[in-house]
């Protein structure tokens, strides 16, 4: 028997991998010190402008930060809470909106005109329009069983960024190969298993960065829940603004936002350039 030689790189191949290590390394560098020296400037052309003092006092005072962080930081956990809550709904109506209008029996064609308004009228109605509309229209018709204003304004995230996801999930299942389908239904598959194990998965492993980037978007808008009463980072950021006439709670609940949304748009970056590399490897099959 014939052993099997392990197989070592060549030396042109070892001279090829160390030139690319420099190369990565030379521009890690060159980044690192471009960057520096751009925020060196900005900092100094910020520090140096006539007004610095007054704006410091009023946007960047540490006692008043230090002081209502707490609150800001409770309120912050309403905003978490609505974030999860909202998304999963907007998901799950995206996605139920999007079945509803890759239907292609006629008998469905009612279903699918509604389904294509309510996605016209929400996309391109304003968020902060449609907030209002629930969380002060809806109580004003004085139905038993309203549901508070947290409640509702939750329901008209939850409207408006499933009107969004139902576009992103209805790209991903028409860029499903019809030929797929149509094996899956020789095979014997129904229509539901079809759209489960063989078209649902590959849709949304295709739009899933856009889907990320819906959600982010998402966890910046339920700041607007404010705007309806509830005690969430900003209005906590307002009150303590009002008591000390000071822009620095704002600033803070501000950072904390920023903060609570960096773990997502990492992973919104990671799963994009996975994709990028998927397809690459693809067309090169």
């Amino acid at each position: 028997m014939s052993e099997v030689v392990g197989h070592s790189p060549s030396g042109r191949q070892l001279e090829r991998m160390a030139y690319r290590r420099r190369q990565t390394i030379r521009s890690v560098v060159v980044a690192a010190v471009s960057t520096l020296c751009v925020g060196l400037l900005l900092g100094l052309a910020i520090v140096n402008a006539p007004g610095w003092d007054r704006v410091q006092a009023r946007f960047f005072d540490p006692q008043v930060a230090w002081r209502y962080l707490p609150a800001i930081l409770k309120g912050l956990w309403l905003n978490v809470r609505l974030l999860v809550f909202c998304a999963l709904g907007a998901l799950a109506l995206g996605l139920a909106i999007a079945l509803v209008r890759t239907l292609r029996p006629s008998v469905f064609f009612p279903l699918r005109v509604l389904a294509t308004s309510y996605t016209y009228v929400f996309r391109g109605a304003p968020l902060i329009i449609v907030l209002y509309l629930f969380v002060f229209g809806v109580p004003g018709l004085r139905l038993q069983g309203t549901p508070s204003v947290l409640v509702l304004g939750g329901i008209a995230l939850v409207i408006t960024y499933g009107a969004y996801l139902a576009e992103v999930f209805r790209a991903g299942i028409e860029s499903v190969h019809p030929s797929q389908r149509a094996a899956a239904r020789s095979l014997g598959l129904t229509y539901g298993q079809t759209m489960r194990y063989v078209v649902l998965p590959q849709a949304v492993r295709r739009v899933a960065p856009p889907i990320l980037n819906d959600l982010v978007a998402l966890q910046k808008d339920v700041g607007l829940i404010s705007l309806a009463g509830p005690i969430d980072a900003i209005r906590a950021a307002q009150i303590a603004s009002i008591e000390t006439f000071d822009y620095t709670p704002y600033v803070v609940a501000g950072v904390l936002f920023v903060l609570l949304a960096i773990p997502l748009v990492a992973v919104t970056d990671a799963v994009t350039v996975r994709a990028a590399r998927r397809q690459s490897a693809e067309g090169a099959w």
